[in-house]
């Protein structure tokens, strides 16, 4: 009869955890932050069909870096899942905090459970009102979730971009200042990033109901 070979716990999980920021950090970075009138999502991606941004519901997007295919299918049950709710109740009780949850509860499963992890990192962001402000949730490979008031990074070089972007973070500023500092926090001082080498879109006050806005080359030429 043979001896069951027999891995440490701590071992286990460390061994997913480095295999998940592994897939992770072979992707491009992508940054969301506030800005004085919505919130800004940009991200590195050429691609004009494969994006890494999306509408999820009224005032919440979705954000995601590392294997497209995972993160796609997450967006998809992220827009079931709040439809549901707001057909089902009231479109005031879709939140993003309720969604950063059940994001979190499904990656922490399938972290603890699965052979393989998924190799993903999500960004859930809601446009605040008069009376609630903006709110970014990110939330880990492992379903750990980090809830930022400022601007979040992720995926690639996350902790250098973070530096360069928080070095000139502002309470209040605009889209313009905003945008360019996250093209250059994302280029990096080696390269510089064009309007098409970027995905961004935008949560903003001034849309209507339906904040989401996806930006074309021509507004990110304007803009940069």
């Amino acid at each position: 009869m043979t001896v069951p070979f027999y891995v440490a716990p701590e071992q286990v999980m460390k061994d997913r955890a480095d295999y998940a920021r592994k897939g992770i950090a072979r992707g491009r970075s992508l940054i969301g932050s506030v800005y004085k009138d919505g919130i800004l999502l940009a991200a590195e991606n050429p691609s004009r069909s494969l994006h890494k941004i999306s509408e999820i519901y009224d005032r919440i997007a979705f954000a995601g870096v590392g294997k497209y295919n995972e993160f796609d299918q997450l967006r998809v049950a992220g827009i079931r899942h709040a439809d549901t709710k707001g057909f089902t109740y009231s479109r005031d009780d879709v939140d993003a905090r309720s969604l950063a949850n059940v994001y979190a509860q499904y990656l922490g499963q399938v972290f603890t459970h699965e052979m393989k992890p998924l190799e993903v990192e999500i960004l859930v962001a809601e446009l605040g009102t008069e009376d609630t402000p903006s709110q970014l949730f990110h939330i880990l490979y492992d379903g750990t979730v980090m809830d930022e008031s400022r601007f979040s990074v992720l995926g690639g070089d996350s902790e250098s971009i973070s530096e360069r972007f928080g070095a000139e973070f502002q309470a209040d500023w605009s889209l313009e200042l905003a945008l360019r500092a996250a093209v250059r926090a994302l280029a990096g001082p080696e390269r510089n990033l064009g309007p098409r080498d970027l995905e961004v879109a935008i949560l903003s006050k001034k849309n209507g109901r339906r904040t989401f806005d996806r930006l074309g080359y021509a507004a990110l030429e304007e803009l940069l």
